[in-house]
């Protein structure tokens, strides 16, 4: 008995002073965070996405308070995030457009061709490490969704061979752009829907010998804007959303039809995943 006594008194003065000096060890080290941190943090969406360029939110907020990151750097959040930020910071938010993701090809099955059937990782960087071009066109969607299994809001999948956008759903976390080897997928404004559906730089009769749909640099399309919103460089043409004003003149007539205003017709959830 005299030596469970003993030894229960040995542990209570050793978690005693185990205790004691965690406390002091916590006081001496503590570090003081930032109430304005705490604020940012709830500000911002949560998504944890890298977007803004920072490992997550709680880097994110982290930044801001610091002085290291503007106030209006998350993506995601857009203007109504920034304004919270703003306030908390004392400064004000410059208005951010939200953005959403757009996938530069329309190289469906029907207007290009398979080389070969394709036995390896499904997978589009993969293929592209083979060194093989899956189909006529060595610049369009290879099909095999590796920007589809990197969006955390299902908003990007694959439809008779070539990745399609749900506008609605994406939040513009820019995943889907940096999973993509070819670099299709850019992130534009959410009000802007005149896009070139197309990533090929060849010449025009190349072009349409790998795809019925693609572009062929014919620069009819400059010659209609009134707003110099477009331009054709290296056989490609490419809008620039600060002077475009969706006026459709281009898109009316381009010959390939590959200037679209791109909107999804079907239902999302009849769409396979």
């Amino acid at each position: 008995m005299q030596i469970i006594i003993i030894t229960t008194l040995v542990i209570t003065v050793v978690g005693i002073v185990v205790g004691a000096g965690l406390v002091y060890t916590g006081n001496k080290f503590h570090v003081e965070v930032d109430e304005r941190e705490t604020a940012v943090r709830e500000c911002l969406p949560g998504n944890n996405c890298g977007a803004c360029g920072y490992a997550g939110c709680d880097a994110m907020a982290a930044a801001i308070v610091a002085g290291n990151a503007p106030v209006n750097g998350c993506p995601v959040g857009g203007a109504p995030c920034a304004q919270k930020i703003g306030e908390i910071m004392g400064t004000s938010a410059e208005a951010m457009e939200r953005k959403v993701a757009f996938v530069r090809c329309k190289g469906t099955c029907e207007v290009t061709h398979n080389q070969g059937n394709y036995v390896g990782i499904q997978d589009c960087r993969s293929a592209v490490l083979a060194g093989l071009n899956v189909t006529d066109c060595a610049y369009g969607c290879l099909g095999f969704g590796s920007c589809q299994s990197v969006c955390p809001e299902q908003a990007i999948r694959v439809v008779d061979g070539v990745a399609v956008v749900d506008r609605a759903r994406c939040i513009g976390c820019g995943l889907c752009a940096k999973a993509c080897p070819r670099n299709l997928i850019e992130l534009v404004p959410e009000s802007k829907h005149v896009s070139v559906q197309c990533s090929n730089r060849d010449k025009g009769p190349m072009v349409k010998k790998a795809c019925t749909a693609g572009c062929i640099g014919c620069s009819i399309c400059v010659r209609q804007c009134e707003h110099d919103a477009i331009h054709v460089n290296d056989n490609l043409a490419q809008v620039d959303y600060a002077n475009c004003v969706q006026c459709g003149k281009c898109v009316a007539k381009c010959p390939a039809k590959v200037i679209t205003t791109p909107e999804l017709e079907e239902n999302w959830d009849d769409i396979p995943a």
